[in-house]
């Protein structure tokens, strides 16, 4: 494996890691969505958006760093679905925006929306921003309307646009695939199982720990169905493969289930990571273990790791057009040149010590368990 292939792959793992971590953290959007489920006095809802409040700036800046790495190591795709799919990437950056601007203004004296209105606020994005961000990952396996020519970019005056969009619903046709719908769910019931299980780990009441224990199976469920659902159709779909030499585009009968058998790291990844959340799951409803989050964190975080990697590695197609199969992208198609790729290799050194204060900042937030008293005394609320 030369320099520059080895340098993809590296990129396609830091990719697919901040991905992982996104998912993680999405918590945050699972425990808004179900403000009103746990919290059902004004002082309950308090306790619930001060707990999130601690950790909602971590999923928006993963988030941001997460398209930003994109669109550095691999700018066709950004370029591709941010240009061609921008209502459902609009629609992300909506409710993401909406998110902070609730935080920030929720409890401020005399704002003239009200406080109902900025819980309305955190609960759109608690439902619509896991959804559609589990609808767009969806795209990665099951493929998106567009096409690629890099030969307009010697249209000197001319139409120098290399990707198109053939659908005129500009991404939203992604809902029309039930895979992709079936894991847009399955991350909004993991969020929400999350976030449940952050409730039991962050908060020291009865009443919240106890509706979270009884809410955590019937989030669960569900979950556990959509997963499977979208698991096993994208394991006997058929996906594209690239020849490695000549850059042409095939399809291949049962792709990434050759993947994870030609890849046994990742196949161990990922049996792994669905072992601890269930694990995770079990323990928090039979015991409303604090450390359900753990257990479900680390799960997710391998587990969306592990489909990534079988997404984007062995030769496979990570976006396939279903416009044209030539178009489709692949890590060697769709990277930056060897020279960015190292350029940015010698900052990603800085990684370990980025998740090492954000495990330091996390620990030093949640020393003290949210309790009603705290709420009483304290002077900052969101």
């Amino acid at each position: 494996m030369d320099t520059f292939v080895l340098l993809q792959h590296y990129w396609w793992l830091i990719i697919s890691l901040l991905g992982a971590l996104l998912v993680f953290l999405l918590f945050v959007q699972g425990g808004q969505g179900l403000l009103y489920t746990i919290g059902q006095t004004d002082e309950e809802r308090t306790m619930i958006v001060n707990a999130l409040g601690r950790k909602w700036e971590f999923t928006f800046t993963t988030l941001v760093t997460f398209g930003g790495a994109f669109f550095a190591s691999f700018p066709l795709f950004y370029s591709t679905s941010f240009g061609g799919a921008f209502y459902v990437w609009m629609a992300i950056l909506l409710v993401f925006v909406i998110q902070a601007v609730a935080y920030e203004f929720r409890r401020k004296p005399s704002n003239f929306l009200g406080e109902k209105t900025y819980n309305a606020f955190l609960i759109i994005n608690g439902v619509a921003g896991a959804l559609l961000l589990g609808v767009a990952v969806g795209t990665f396996f099951t493929g998106a309307n567009f096409t690629v020519d890099r030969m307009n970019m010697a249209n000197i005056g001319g139409n120098t646009t290399i990707s198109q969009w053939t659908s005129p619903w500009r991404g939203l046709e992604a809902l029309a695939d039930y895979r992709n719908v079936a894991l847009g769910l399955a991350v909004l019931f993991l969020s929400r199982v999350l976030g449940l299980e952050y409730f039991m780990n962050a908060i020291d009441d009865t009443c919240i720990r106890n509706r979270s224990t009884r809410h955590l199976t019937l989030n669960a469920i569900p979950f556990v169905i959509c997963f499977l659902v979208f698991l096993i159709s994208i394991l006997l779909s058929t996906g594209w493969t690239v020849d490695p030499t000549t850059g042409i585009i095939s399809t291949e009968p049962y792709k990434y289930w050759h993947n994870l058998l030609d890849m046994p790291v990742i196949l161990i990844l990922l049996i792994v990571g669905v072992i601890a959340v269930l694990w995770g799951i079990a323990i928090g409803i039979l015991k409303s273990s604090k450390q359900a989050i753990w257990f479900s964190g680390i799960g997710t975080v391998l587990t969306v790791l592990a489909l990534l990697l079988t997404a984007g590695y062995n030769n496979t197609s990570y976006y396939p057009s279903l416009a044209d199969m030539q178009s489709s992208l692949t890590i060697y198609n769709s990277s930056s040149s060897e020279f960015t790729l190292q350029a940015m290799s010698i900052v990603s050194i800085l990684i370990p010590f980025v998740i090492a204060y954000i495990w330091y900042a996390w620990r030093a937030m949640n020393r003290k368990p949210i309790t009603r008293q705290e709420i009483e005394t304290e002077d900052h609320l969101y």
